[in-house]
């Protein structure tokens, strides 16, 4: 495209860190293909331009509370983005294609691409009328869910007794109800036909950062539904290749030396609830004892929020315990997680199974173990520990004996070292993909918003 306009490409993440992450890779992307980029966001938790010095960045009003905000509940933010962005980001939008009219010798917006978590863009994009893209940055798996509740509920399933949690799902492989992303939870109806609706017509396309190998059986379903063009693309940290950081939190690198520092190859276990979950005190004193009689070196993740003062409260641990994270722990607010994985120290990772997280793990060839908080997590644990075969279920109290006999069975145990080999036979597979059908798909992508504005 070098000889070729630059077409103008605006990519819209909502405020949260594991959607605004897989946007700025898949911008990262098709910049390198040749397309000019500009990220329009929430003033919410947005990205740092400084980090991505080649995209332009268009902030608008997101009409979120501060209660919102700390309460963290993913349907109320959903809703209220879903109903008080719509103006302000229309106006946005008016007024940059107006701009880039008038400054750019009359260029054009060649296509709008949103998370499908603003599902109201669709509506606002044909107003427009301006070519959409809908990005996923769950599991297609995931997304099929939505669909099947849509199903499920109108016949009747909804709200599931508790005695049918492990009942396996209709038309869902192996996955029980207890998975879904939306089990039993209020006024999921609304929010499934919200975030989960099918495009008839548009939006044109369909962007999902997974592997076609990993999720074939989910993508052919979802192609039935959709009747649109489907490009898994993924992983994209890994096409993506982009040094520049999409962190909304400060990163730690000391524990890349602490990893550096004299620790057996496959001997730490990389313990991380995300960007959200968290434990309360009294849990993270269970994790801490469990860790430590477990025997093995790890690297810890404590946010600021899940406690005020981490300092005193490691202070204030029995000093058998408080010895032993000095010997073979590391604690850090948050790390660059990719390059955690990457290291040959890290044998095992202790994980809430956000999608991110899932496919940083499943590049590197690291085992999980699955501790899945809410949504598509426990669709990716599922994923992981009965699919995939490469994460253990965890699903017993926060307690210091489950915690050990868990940390053990994962790193020291036949049955880890078997999840290691088949974790490492599917990053190869990823590889490959990454290589192949995501590299043909990517292409089809670029080729696909060429034609919108031939």
């Amino acid at each position: 495209m070098e000889n070729q306009i630059r077409h103008r490409l605006v990519l819209i993440p909502p405020p949260l860190q594991g959607h605004i992450t897989p946007m700025l890779q898949l911008a990262t992307i098709l910049h390198s293909k040749g397309f000019s980029i500009t990220i329009a966001h929430t003033h919410f938790n947005s990205p740092n331009p400084s980090n991505h010095p080649n995209f332009n960045f268009l902030p608008f009003f997101d009409g979120l509370s501060n209660t919102q905000i700390t309460s963290k509940n993913f349907v109320d933010i959903a809703s209220t983005l879903n109903i008080k962005c719509v103006s302000s980001l229309k106006e946005t939008l008016v007024h940059y294609i107006t701009k880039l009219a008038n400054e750019n010798h009359g260029e054009k917006i060649a296509c709008i691409i949103y998370d499908g978590f603003l599902s109201f863009i669709d509506s606002l994009a044909k107003e427009l009328k301006l070519p959409s893209i809908v990005f996923r940055t769950t599991s297609a798996t995931n997304l099929l869910t939505y669909h099947v509740c849509l199903q499920l509920q109108s016949k009747g399933y909804f709200p599931l007794q508790d005695s049918k949690s492990r009942d396996l799902v209709p038309e869902l492989d192996l996955l029980r109800f207890k998975d879904l992303p939306l089990f039993n939870l209020t006024n999921q109806y609304d929010f499934l036909q919200s975030i989960g609706k099918t495009p008839s017509i548009t939006p044109l396309g369909v962007i999902f950062n997974t592997v076609e190998s990993l999720e074939d059986s989910s993508l052919n379903q979802l192609q039935k539904l959709y009747k649109a063009n489907l490009f898994p693309i993924g992983p994209l940290h890994m096409i993506a290749n982009d040094a520049n950081n999409s962190s909304i939190l400060q990163e730690n690198d000391n524990c890349i030396s602490w990893l550096n520092y004299n620790k057996p190859r496959k001997s730490v276990l990389y313990v991380s609830l995300g960007s959200i979950a968290s434990w309360e005190e009294k849990e993270l004193t269970e994790v801490a004892c469990g860790l430590v009689n477990s025997r093995q070196n790890f690297l810890w993740v404590i946010r600021p929020e899940s406690i005020s003062d981490v300092s005193a409260w490691l202070e204030s641990l029995p000093e058998d315990v408080k010895v032993g994270v000095a010997e073979r722990g590391c604690v850090v607010k948050w790390a660059p997680q990719s390059e955690v994985l990457a290291h040959k120290a890290v044998g095992g990772f202790w994980s809430h199974c956000g999608w991110n997280s899932t496919l940083e793990s499943l590049c590197e060839g690291v085992p999980i173990i699955c501790q899945p908080s809410f949504g598509d997590q426990r669709v990716n644990a599922r994923l992981l520990s009965h699919v995939w075969k490469v994460g253990l279920e965890w699903c017993n109290a926060i307690e210091r004996d489950e915690i050990e006999r868990v940390v053990r069975r994962l790193m020291v145990n036949s049955e880890g070292e078997m999840m290691r080999q088949r974790a490492t036979e599917l990053k190869h597979e990823i590889g490959i993909a990454v290589r192949g059908s995501s590299c043909d798909a990517l292409n089809g992508l670029v080729k696909y918003i060429l034609s919108l504005n031939a």
